[in-house]
């Protein structure tokens, strides 16, 4: 029986949204969900996904699935492509149209790559399960290139990885393609070594997760170095190319595989809110979450720029539920006539993981560094992964890793790779392919030597 009311729409399927999802399907409002994907995603190991840790499975859930208990909450799969305000109604790309009393936008962040988006063909950034396998094949696929090569010289290039960016993402990734050619990969090859790679992090700041306390800072440095990675502080970059990047003005790092991990903008869909924006198009929003002038429209998660005690609150998972949460309350308040509260954050810490075994974390007053980070960690982020399957087969590939140094999502998927025979090259011809009633011509064998 669908309920009657209010008609609440989120658009975006994030930790944000979902959680006021979860929060209003509770009220007697009718919730509408749109996302362009169908699944919620556990971004903070979406990392593991790129470096074969983890499958795609393992942090991604149906939306459907989430909310099937709610009755009075719909899923639309869909792409948002216009937000008319003064109509309070969106439009889609399929020309279709959706009408609102109440409006939630959580659609996140995707990459910046600060004015050069042709940089994003040659150094991909990580947003998306898309993100995440096209990472994994560079990688994979690099080791397998470098194989088929005769000399060091040729090899150099294809086993050098480049990683843009010191925050968590650029961290966790250049600590994880250290380890998959130092260990997972050790003994595979027969002409390339892998732990001949040589992995390379630049940051244009002084010091590596630049958001953490110092000492943290330090820590993670020296466990990158431990491991083998190369960190460049202070370095710029200013051109990418298949070639690899110019860094600093003049000085050329010769790279097959760049990754980008130095910046995120918000989603444009901010820009047509008619709201002031910050610089990365983030809504300048009030501090109930509402859009100055819209009191009916809310903005959360990453595309949302908002102040607590003098503090801008960072875009990660926490501030996105606190916000989503809050978002969905004052949503009801406003229906009932009541007050609205304004956003306080509550900042829970923050973690970042350095291989298999060793973290930084923040926690209140604690600075914890090591295998105690490293396991509050996977604590914390297996206590927060969606669905009792998931966390018990995430486990299990943790413990599994953890002794044996092996991944289990290695797989490489080419791009638009043809169809043909597995293992049959495609200059074979294929039993009962050929011209009706005649059978197909068979290869001529090659002639035997004189």
């Amino acid at each position: 029986m669908r309920v009657q009311g209010p008609h609440v729409v989120i658009v975006g399927g994030g930790f944000g949204g979902l959680q006021a999802a979860k929060r209003l399907a509770k009220q007697h409002v009718r919730v509408t969900l749109v996302d362009r994907r169908n699944h919620h995603l556990f971004q903070p190991l979406l990392y593991q996904v790129a470096t074969g840790g983890l499958s795609a499975a393992e942090i991604a859930m149906p939306i459907r699935k989430i909310l099937h208990a709610h009755e009075s909450v719909t899923v639309w799969l869909a792409d948002v492509e216009r937000v008319d305000p003064e109509a309070r109604t969106l439009s889609f790309t399929d020309g279709r149209r959706l009408s609102y009393d109440y409006l939630v936008i959580a659609a996140g962040a995707t990459h910046s790559y600060f004015g050069h988006d042709e940089w994003s063909s040659v150094a991909p950034g990580l947003k998306s399960v898309e993100d995440a396998f096209e990472i994994r094949r560079r990688v994979f696929q690099a080791f397998e290139t470098a194989e088929r090569l005769e000399t060091p010289a040729e090899r150099t290039p294809h086993l050098t990885f480049l990683v843009v960016g010191g925050g968590p993402t650029g961290v966790e990734l250049a600590g994880a393609i250290a380890e998959i050619a130092r260990n997972t990969l050790a003994g595979e090859f027969r002409i390339a070594d892998p732990r001949a790679a040589r992995v390379v992090l630049v940051e244009g700041l002084d010091r590596v997760l630049p958001t953490f306390p110092a000492n943290l800072s330090a820590s993670a440095k020296e466990s990158l170095e431990r491991i083998g990675v190369e960190v460049r502080l202070n370095t710029k970059v200013t051109s990418i190319s298949e070639e690899g990047a110019v860094v600093n003005g003049n000085e050329l790092l010769t790279a097959r595989t760049v990754l980008w991990a130095a910046g995120v903008k918000a989603s444009p869909l901010g820009a047509q809110l008619g709201a002031p924006l910050e610089r990365n198009g983030q809504v300048k929003v009030e501090p109930t979450l509402q859009v100055p002038g819209r009191p009916e429209i809310f903005v959360v998660g990453d595309l949302a720029s908002i102040e607590t005690d003098g503090k801008r609150v960072p875009g990660v998972a926490q501030g996105a539920l606190q916000m989503g949460r809050l978002a969905a309350d004052n949503i009801c308040r406003a229906i009932n006539g009541k007050p609205l509260v304004p956003f306080r954050y509550h900042d829970k810490g923050n973690m970042a993981t350095i291989g298999r075994s060793h973290a930084v974390a923040q926690i209140g007053r604690w600075h914890i560094k090591g295998t105690l980070a490293w396991l509050a960690w996977a604590l914390v982020h297996l206590v927060t992964l969606i669905g009792f399957r998931n966390r018990m087969v995430t486990l299990v590939n943790w413990v599994w890793a953890y002794f044996t140094f092996q991944r289990s999502g290695r797989l490489i998927f080419q791009r638009n790779a043809p169809p043909h025979d597995v293992g049959v090259p495609a200059s074979v011809p294929k039993v009962g392919v050929g011209p009706p009633g005649k059978p197909p011509p068979l290869p001529v064998p090659p002639a035997p030597p004189a």
